[in-house]
C-alpha cells in the first residue's frame, strides 16, 4: 500500500504550471494580442481611409462635374465672343463694364462680387474674402450668361431663369452653414450665389431680400469640405509674336495688362478637398501643389486628419472664340 499512496502523491505534485510555464504562455498571449489589436487598427485605418474617399468623391468628383457644366454657360447669348475686362456682358464678370455700370463718374462699387484673386480689392456686404485653410488666400470666380435656349434654365442654386434672363453666378469660398469649428481651421464650401444682371445695365435688386435670386447674399453650398479654391484665367493672343499661344493669369495679373490685352477662353480651376471622417492613426498630407501654387495647411491643434487631394480642371469656352488671323501674305 505504500508504493500506492507514494504514486498518488508524485500524481498530485505534478498538477498546475510552472512558474516559467505561466511566463511562456502570458508572453505567447500578448504576442497574440497584439498582432489582433494590430489586425484590428489596420482595418480600422483602411476603412476610415475608404470611407473618406468615397466621400470625397461623392462631395467633389461630382459636384466638379456640375461646376464645369455651369462655367461652360459663360458667355452664352452674347453677340461678342471677345471676352475681357470691358465687354458688355462678358461671359466672366472681371469689372462693373462687364454688367453695364460705366466707370464713369461713378464705378461698381461692390468689387468683393466679381471674379477676384488675392491681391484685388474686394467691397460690399457677404463679399469675397479670400478665406481657406492654407496659407494662401482662396480665389472667386463669377461668370455670366444670357439664357437664349428658349427654355426655361436653372441657376446654380436651383431658381428659375426665364427666356433671355441675364444671369450672373459667383463661386467662393464661405464657412459652412452653422459652422462651429473654431482656430484658424474651418468647416469650409464652394458656395454658389445667383443673381439677375438688369437689361439696363447693373445688377437687378428688384427682388425680394429673401428671394435667391437676389445677388450679393450668402449663397448656396454647392461642394463641402473643400480647403483651397483657385482659378486661372486662360488667354489666347491674337496678334504679336505671342500670337495664338495660351497663357493660364490669375485674374490679378490679368487685369494689370493695358496694351493688347488677350481674350479669355478658357477657365482653369483647382481644389483642395478632404473627406469628412478622420484617419484613424498614421500623419495627413499638409503640402500640396494647386495649379503651380504651393499650398501648406494651416497649424491648428483642432484640424483632425483626414484625406485630402487636389483636383484640377480646365474649361474651354464654346461661347469664346478667337480666330487667329495672320498678317503674313
Amino acid at each position: 500500500m505504500k508504493s500506492v499512496y507514494r504514486s498518488r502523491d508524485q500524481r498530485y505534485r505534478q498538477m498546475g504550471f510552472t512558474l516559467i510555464e505561466l511566463m511562456i504562455s502570458l508572453v505567447l498571449g500578448l504576442l497574440i494580442s497584439a498582432a489582433a489589436i494590430q489586425i484590428y487598427l489596420v482595418n480600422v485605418k483602411t476603412s476610415s481611409i475608404q470611407a473618406s474617399g468615397s466621400e470625397l468623391q461623392d462631395a467633389s468628383v461630382f459636384g466638379l462635374q456640375q461646376l464645369e457644366k455651369n462655367v461652360r454657360l459663360a458667355n452664352l447669348g452674347n453677340p461678342s465672343t471677345q471676352i475681357d475686362g470691358t465687354t458688355v456682358n462678358g461671359g466672366i464678370v472681371l469689372t462693373g463694364l462687364n454688367i453695364g455700370v460705366p466707370a464713369t463718374p461713378t464705378p461698381y462699387p461692390n468689387t468683393g462680387y466679381l471674379t477676384r484673386r488675392a491681391g484685388d480689392t474686394s467691397t460690399g456686404p457677404n463679399k469675397w474674402t479670400g478665406i481657406s485653410n492654407t496659407n494662401t488666400n482662396s480665389d472667386q470666380l463669377t461668370i455670366q450668361y444670357i439664357n437664349i435656349t428658349g427654355n426655361p434654365l436653372r441657376d446654380c442654386e436651383g431658381s428659375a431663369a426665364a427666356i433671355n434672363d441675364i444671369v450672373i453666378e459667383r463661386y467662393f469660398l464661405r464657412p459652412v452653414t452653422n459652422d462651429s469649428s473654431s482656430g484658424d481651421i474651418k468647416n469650409l464650401a464652394l458656395a454658389c450665389d445667383a443673381g439677375r444682371v438688369n437689361k439696363a445695365g447693373g445688377i437687378d435688386d428688384t427682388m425680394s431680400a429673401t428671394d435667391s435670386r437676389q445677388f450679393g447674399k450668402a449663397g448656396q453650398e454647392f461642394i463641402v469640405n473643400v480647403d483651397q479654391f483657385k482659378v486661372l484665367l486662360g488667354t489666347q493672343a491674337t496678334t504679336g509674336a505671342t500670337a495664338g499661344q495660351m497663357m493660364y493669369l490669375p485674374s490679378s495679373a490679368y487685369l494689370k495688362i493695358t496694351a493688347d490685352k488677350p481674350a479669355v477662353i478658357a477657365i482653369k480651376i483647382g481644389f483642395i478637398v478632404h473627406g469628412s471622417t478622420p484617419i484613424v492613426g498614421g500623419e495627413d498630407q499638409t503640402s500640396f501643389t494647386l495649379l503651380g501654387q504651393s499650398n501648406v495647411l494651416k497649424t491648428d491643434s483642432s484640424r483632425q486628419k483626414q484625406v485630402r487631394t487636389t483636383y484640377e480642371t480646365t474649361t474651354l469656352l464654346r461661347n469664346a472664340r478667337v480666330v487667329n488671323v495672320s498678317t503674313s501674305l
